[in-house]
């Protein structure tokens, strides 16, 4: 069976794929000093709590973390007695073309939400993810990865506005019932909630029409599913993604 793990700047995503469909998924905080050892625990007691007949011998690694890679080649090398393979990592074929400015360093996850995007709904594609940053990937016709844009992610805007305003909460992330609030909360929570409505929409319209073509639009990340509440702009909300074109890449290798 295959491991994926998709790190990310806030939690990581282990899940289990038999070849066929994910069995399940398990998050965890993204902590760089997690050993081998301690992720190789913790998998296996979640694994055996749902009954799971999990032998994983294969193992993909999606990261913007690299400081987390080494314990978890460790770990795919100790445990489960196999190279892992590391998305980004130049023995690591994507299948597809990245054709942005030579020297450039494209993050992994924006890499394999292409590879995802791109299987399962073709070319000309703006995928919007809501991680620790926002970020808008642009899929051309033929799958390639060519751009896109990183904007501050909600979480992310919301601790910087209450750690350098004194008098402003920290609040959730929610829709508010009216745009105008009566009280500091609500006036907060409208600013963030229409303030990156008004910033999504925005920006794929700028992509629109510099790409000059018609493209669907991709929404995917723990609070997509939110924002599509606020918007018609979204062609459908993929939540898994991300794993979905860990397996597509996995098994290209495989291949290869």
């Amino acid at each position: 069976m295959l491991l994926t793990v998709d790190v990310g700047n806030t939690n990581t995503v282990f899940a289990v794929h038999d070849g066929k469909e994910f069995l399940s998924d398990w998050r965890c905080e993204t902590v760089h000093q997690r050993t081998a050892d301690e992720y190789y625990v913790w998998l296996m007691n979640l694994i055996k709590l749902q009954g799971l007949d999990a032998q994983i011998d294969r193992v993909i690694i999606s990261s913007v973390v690299p400081q987390v890679v080494f314990n978890l080649r460790v770990l795919s090398d100790r445990y489960f007695n196999c190279r892992p393979i590391v998305v980004g990592k130049s023995e690591c074929e994507l299948g597809v073309d990245v054709r942005v400015d030579e020297g450039t360093h494209v993050g992994a996850d924006r890499l394999v939400n292409t590879v995802g995007a791109y299987n399962r709904y073709g070319g000309n594609l703006i995928v919007v993810d809501f991680g620790t940053a926002t970020t808008f990937d642009v899929v051309d016709h033929d799958g390639a990865y060519i751009g896109g844009v990183i904007a501050p992610g909600v979480n992310l805007s919301i601790k910087a506005l209450h750690e350098a305003a004194a008098a402003l909460p920290h609040i959730d992330v929610t829709q508010p019932d009216k745009v105008i609030g009566t009280n500091t909360v609500a006036c907060m929570q409208s600013g963030v909630f229409w303030g990156y409505i008004g910033l999504i929409e925005g920006i794929c319209a700028k992509i629109r029409d510099e790409h000059g073509t018609p493209m669907k639009v991709i929404g995917t990340g723990g609070l997509a599913t939110l924002f599509e509440r606020g918007t018609d702009l979204f062609d459908t909300i993929d939540n898994d993604l991300t794993l979905h074109g860990l397996v597509l890449i996995e098994a290209h290798n495989r291949s290869t």
